[in-house]
């Protein structure tokens, strides 16, 4: 592979690590928040739902913006306002500005997959785009595990908004460095929003988008949840969370890549194939699900946590190579913008139902809510799968 493609695969891991250290602060502080404002499993959930609605609302408009001005300008200027949200969260008095921080927080980072995702599919040839999108998508689970050991630990030695300043910092750094690198062209067209009528008949879409709310539950919820449950349920240390945390989102990237590299080597038709590495993945997580379920030690509780990060932390770039099978070029964006619209649905949905459900039954009930929702998610891609894709030419280039 040439110079030209490593440097802006590189590029665009390193926004989006950093990108994602500054969102997943927040996830790997839920038990920070609890005891810093007195909250509940239940309200601890709905500082998750702040941010990912923010992330949610401001989807559309930032992909228009992206088709408008191109992924260079939007990718920058939303790294630099991810930095000041996470100084937000990290200032907030009340509990009230501690939402509105994490809602601007998820605001901005609604630049990170339309924006990552043109860069890989405009500048990357066929024949390497899955195992570049399995590449970058490896930056929102490093990003993850580096924000919850930043988090966790430096709370610990110094003050527990000192991970959230670190998280700052370097998305001010890596903002410049980006700006100054990289060099994808800046669009001149008319901002327009996606035409989700013309995806809206493409049955096969239909069906993943469905399927790919109980996929972002999963995946946002266990993110959300997975220290405040070691420390609770397991009995360890803040710490030792983390650390599963960083488990998690490690195995996860190592999930990523491998579902990229399977997506451009395996044989037989690409709507086939990568359809199916999408169901053992969301298979897979439902029974794993129910095995973190089941444990009751710190080693249990780590090896379980990481081999389900590996797939349900591993799915989101087989997601798209997927969805790229299904839509031609030109609707890429606007199918984009669509599919991590329902990821985020889910995400805003499952927090809240998966806290109210552990202070009211127990974290066991929690996690068979997440197994069942992933089982419904392999059935719809099961079905997705065994429907023809009306696109002649789609995105997915062989």
């Amino acid at each position: 592979m040439d110079r030209s493609y490593w440097r802006t695969v590189s590029l665009v891991t390193m926004w989006q690590v950093s990108a994602s250290i500054c969102y997943y602060t927040v996830f790997a502080a839920t038990p920070l928040f609890r005891d810093e404002f007195g909250l509940s499993r239940f309200t601890v959930g709905f500082v998750v739902t702040a941010l990912t609605l923010g992330y949610a609302t401001w989807l559309l408009p930032v992909g228009a913006l992206i088709d408008r001005f191109g992924e260079k300008r939007t990718l920058t200027l939303g790294l630099l306002g991810l930095a000041a949200g996470a100084v937000m969260v990290a200032g907030a008095p009340t509990y009230g500005l501690l939402l509105a921080a994490a809602f601007f927080l998820g605001s901005l980072y609604s630049t990170a997959i339309p924006g990552t995702n043109k860069a890989v599919y405009d500048t990357i040839e066929a024949g390497r785009q899955n195992l570049a999108m399995g590449i970058k998508q490896v930056g929102v689970t490093a990003g993850s595990g580096i924000s919850s050991l930043l988090v966790t630990g430096l709370a610990g030695v110094f003050f527990w908004q000192a991970g959230f300043l670190i998280a700052a910092g370097f998305g001010l750094i890596v903002a410049g460095v980006f700006a100054f690198a990289y060099g994808g062209a800046n669009a001149d067209g008319a901002a327009e929003y996606p035409d989700f009528r013309a995806l809206s008949h493409n049955r096969p879409y239909r069906i993943l988008v469905a399927a790919g709310f109980f996929l972002g539950a999963a995946l946002f919820t266990t993110t959300g949840y997975t220290v405040l449950y070691v420390e609770e349920s397991i009995g360890a240390s803040v710490v030792v969370g983390g650390i599963v945390l960083a488990l998690v989102q490690l195995f996860g990237s190592v999930g990523r890549i491998a579902g990229g590299w399977l997506s451009d080597t395996l044989p037989g038709d690409p709507q086939r194939r990568i359809g199916a590495i999408l169901i053992v993945q969301a298979a897979a997580g439902a029974g794993l699900f129910v095995v973190v379920a089941a444990t009751d030690t710190a080693i249990g509780a780590a090896v379980a946590f990481s081999v389900l990060g590996f797939f349900v932390m591993g799915n989101t770039g087989v997601y798209y190579s997927y969805m790229a099978t299904l839509v031609a070029s030109d609707e890429m964006g606007g199918a984009t913008a669509g599919g991590q619209l329902s990821l985020v649905a889910g995400s805003v949905v499952a927090p809240p139902a998966f806290g109210y459900l552990a202070d009211t039954v127990g974290y066991r009930g929690s996690w068979w809510l997440l197994a069942a929702g992933s089982v419904v998610a392999a059935c719809l891609l099961v079905y997705a799968v065994r429907l023809e894709s009306p696109i002649d030419e789609p995105a997915m280039r062989e």
